[in-house]
C-alpha cells in the first residue's frame, strides 16, 4: 500500500462517527501488531533497491537517446547504432551484439525489419546487449552508456537546435493530454511547432501543412479501397484543401509514401509531373517548390495517414527542405501519431464507459447520475493533476457532454476531495454531499494508477438493493477489462482480436460494442 491507500483503508474502516479516543486506539493497536520478519523487510529492501536501479536506468537510456537523436526525429538508425556497438571493447563483444540482435528480431520483428530503433527498442535494445555480456549488470550498463555518450558529439549551436525542438515536440503531447479529448488542440500545436522551426531553423521558409487520414473508400470503391481525406492543415491552405479527398487514382505520390512506409521528397514540384495541386487559382509558372510526405505510423508502424509539408506559398528560390529539417519533421509526424492515439484511446473510453453506464440504468433506479472525469496532467507547478469533467448521464436517458469541459482543482473544490482521494489511490472513495450520497470509482491504466474517475450518485439512498449493487460491481469490472484492452491496443501491446461481427464497424462504435463483448465472455465463463 501506499501512503495515500493506506490512509484511505483506515478513514474506511474507521468511518466518520468514531470518537478520537477509538481512533488512538486503533492506532495503538496497529502499531503493536504489526511486525516484519527480518527476512520481510530485506526483501522490502531488495525491492525498493532494484526499483531504484531500474528507475535511474530508464532515466540513463532516455538521456542517451536524446543525445543520440540530434534532429528530434524520434527514432535512431539500427545500422548506425550497431556500427558504433561494435567498436566496444575495441570489437571484442560482437558475438555479445549478434546475439543481442538476435533476440530484438524475434521480440520487435517490424522495427528490426525497418532498421529504426525507437526509445523503446533502444532502451530494450541496449539491456539484451547488456544481457550477454559478463560482468555485474550495472557497472556493464554503465560503461556501455558512458562509452556511447562520449561517441556522439554535438557543438553549442546543435545543442540548442535540439533543446529548441524537443521542447516543441512536447508541446504537442502535452496539447493531447490537457485538451479534453480534443483534436483541434493537437493540430494546432503541430501546426504551431512546423511554423516555429521553419522560422528558427529553416531560412525562414514559408510552409504549407496538412495532415489527412486514411478511410475506408465507401463513396466510389471503384476508385480504390482507401482514400485519404484531409483534416486539418494551415489557415492560408483552408479555402483549398481542407475537407478534400484524395483517391488513388488521382496523381500524386501520398499513397506511395503510405505504401511504403516511407517520407516521400520531391525537391522541385514544377518538375515531378505527378503532384496534385488542390490550389487551382495559382497559375502553372508559380507552382514552385519542393514537397514533402511523411507516413504517419501507429505503435506498430501501421500506417493511418500522412503529414504533407511544402513550399509553394513561399517566393524565394532555396526552398528545399534540407535533411536535418526532414528528420525533424519525422520526429514531429512520431509526436503526432502519439498525441492523436492518446486522444482517439480517451474517445474510446468514454465511449466505453456510456455504453456501460446505459447497460447500469436499464437495471438500476437508485443510481441518479454519474458524472466522468478525467485526470488531465496540472497546468503550474501548485498542482500535480487536475481533473476534467467530460459527461453527465442520468437515469432518464439524458446526457450532458460538457463543452467546453470545466476543469476541477483541488484546492477549488474541497467538497470535491473525494473525487482527488479516489485518483490519488486508486480506490473507491465515499461521501455525503449536499445530502445526497455519492461514490467515487476510478479507472484505472496498465499500471493501476487512475486515468479517470467516475462519481456516481444515488441521491438520498444510504446504498444499493443488493441485486443493484451486483449490477453495478459487475459493470465496473467489465468497464475495468475493456479500458485495459482498448488502453493495450493503443500501446502496441496487443493486436486487436474481433470476435462479434459488429466489432468489424467503426472504431468509435467498436469501443461500445467492446463492452458487451467482454459481458458476453463473463456470461459464458459463469456457464
Amino acid at each position: 500500500l501506499s501512503l495515500p491507500q493506506f490512509v484511505q483503508l483506515m478513514e474506511t474502516f474507521v468511518g466518520n462517527g468514531t470518537s478520537l479516543p477509538t481512533v488512538k486506539s486503533l492506532i495503538a493497536f496497529i502499531q503493536e501488531e504489526y511486525k516484519q520478519t527480518e527476512e520481510e523487510k530485506m526483501e522490502q529492501l531488495k525491492k525498493v533497491h532494484r526499483s531504484s536501479l531500474l528507475a535511474r536506468r530508464k532515466l540513463l537510456l532516455e538521456a542517451l537517446f536524446e543525445k543520440w537523436d540530434s534532429n528530434a526525429s524520434g527514432f535512431l538508425d539500427l545500422k548506425d547504432v550497431d556500427a558504433v556497438l561494435s567498436t566496444f571493447k575495441e570489437g571484442m563483444e560482437k558475438k555479445a551484439l549478434r546475439n543481442a540482435k538476435k533476440h530484438l528480431c524475434l521480440r520487435y520483428p517490424q522495427p528490426s525489419r525497418m532498421g529504426k530503433l525507437s526509445p523503446q527498442t533502444f532502451q530494450i535494445y541496449l539491456e539484451l546487449v547488456v544481457s550477454e555480456l559478463t560482468g555485474h549488470e550495472d557497472e556493464v550498463i554503465d560503461n556501455l552508456v558512458e562509452f556511447l555518450s562520449t561517441s556522439v558529439e554535438r557543438s553549442h549551436m546543435e545543442y540548442l537546435q535540439h533543446s529548441a525542438r524537443r521542447k516543441w515536440l512536447h508541446s504537442i503531447q502535452q496539447a493531447a493530454e490537457t485538451s479534453g479529448a480534443s483534436l483541434e488542440a493537437v493540430y494546432r500545436a503541430v501546426f504551431k511547432v512546423l511554423s516555429q522551426d521553419a522560422e528558427a531553423h529553416g531560412d525562414s521558409k514559408k510552409i504549407s501543412a496538412y495532415i489527412a487520414l486514411l478511410e475506408e473508400n465507401q463513396i466510389s470503391p471503384e476508385r480504390g479501397r482507401i482514400l485519404l481525406r484531409y483534416v486539418a492543415c494551415t489557415a492560408d491552405d483552408a479555402p483549398y484543401v481542407l475537407n478534400q479527398i484524395l483517391y488513388k487514382d488521382m496523381k500524386g505520390v501520398s499513397f506511395a509514401a503510405v505504401e511504403e512506409g516511407k517520407p516521400i521528397h520531391v525537391p522541385r514540384v514544377q518538375l515531378h509531373g505527378n503532384i496534385h495541386f488542390w490550389n487551382y487559382d495559382r497559375p502553372v509558372e508559380e507552382r514552385r517548390g519542393s514537397f514533402l510526405v511523411l507516413p504517419l505510423q501507429d505503435a506498430r508502424w501501421r500506417v493511418f495517414g500522412i503529414l504533407g509539408l511544402d513550399t509553394l506559398w513561399d517566393e524565394c528560390e532555396k526552398t528545399i527542405f534540407l535533411t536535418h529539417e526532414i528528420s525533424f519533421y519525422q520526429g514531429v509526424s512520431h509526436a503526432f501519431s502519439r498525441a492523436y492515439h492518446h486522444v482517439c484511446t480517451r474517445e474510446n473510453i468514454l465511449q466505453e464507459v456510456l455504453t456501460a453506464l446505459d447497460w447500469l440504468y436499464s437495471r438500476t433506479s437508485n443510481i441518479h447520475t454519474v458524472i466522468t472525469y478525467f485526470v488531465e496532467p496540472g497546468q503550474d507547478k501548485t498542482c500535480d493533476y487536475v481533473l476534467r469533467k467530460m459527461i453527465t448521464t442520468d437515469n432518464t436517458g439524458q446526457r450532458e457532454i460538457h463543452t467546453p469541459s470545466t476543469i476541477l482543482l483541488r484546492k477549488e473544490n474541497l467538497l470535491r476531495d473525494y473525487l482527488f482521494k479516489c485518483t490519488d489511490t486508486s480506490q473507491v472513495t465515499g461521501t455525503c454531499l449536499y445530502g445526497e450520497f455519492h461514490f467515487a470509482v476510478p479507472l484505472r491504466d496498465l499500471s493501476g494508477q487512475a486515468l479517470g474517475a467516475l462519481d456516481l450518485s444515488i441521491g438520498h439512498h444510504h446504498g444499493l438493493l443488493p441485486h443493484e449493487h451486483k449490477d453495478l460491481q459487475k459493470m465496473l469490472k467489465i468497464v475495468q477489462a475493456a479500458c485495459s484492452e482498448i488502453l493495450k491496443r493503443s500501446s502496441g501491446e496487443t493486436e486487436p482480436i474481433y470476435i462479434l461481427e459488429a466489432e468489424n464497424m467503426a472504431c468509435l462504435r467498436h469501443a461500445g460494442i467492446l463492452f458487451h463483448r467482454f459481458m458476453l465472455q463473463d456470461l459464458r465463463e459463469c456457464i
